[in-house]
């Protein structure tokens, strides 16, 4: 499988393909626990810490990640945890950014 973390996204617009449902379990599959939405449109996974802040230095890690690559999540975050949210909006679903800054994320606790 293609190293998702060491590729870089590229600017999506309304044109760009969505990933089909049958790619998307691929690529899952080299992403442990993440999940796809029902609606194929999203990609979730929630990281647990210690405490706040650990929680926050990967929180601050993901936006750093987000501003490089230009390719932002949604991010829910709380004391001792972050959900980590990826969907390409320009396409209403999921492109290959979602999957690259994905894998990014988890290269940080690797």
């Amino acid at each position: 499988m293609i190293d998702l973390a060491k590729k870089h996204c590229e600017a999506c617009s309304a044109e760009t393909p969505r990933i089909p449902p049958a790619t998307i379990a691929t690529l899952l599959s080299g992403l442990p626990g993440l999940t796809a939405a029902p609606d194929a449109k999203s990609i979730t996974k929630r990281y647990d810490f210690a405490n706040f802040h650990d929680t926050m230095a990967f929180v601050n890690a993901v936006a750093f990640i987000a501003h490089h690559e230009d390719h932002h999540p949604d991010l829910e975050v709380s004391y001792s945890r972050c959900t980590v949210r990826y969907s390409t909006h320009a396409i209403d679903g999921l492109s290959d950014n979602d999957f690259i800054c994905a894998a990014k994320v988890e290269s940080l606790l690797a």
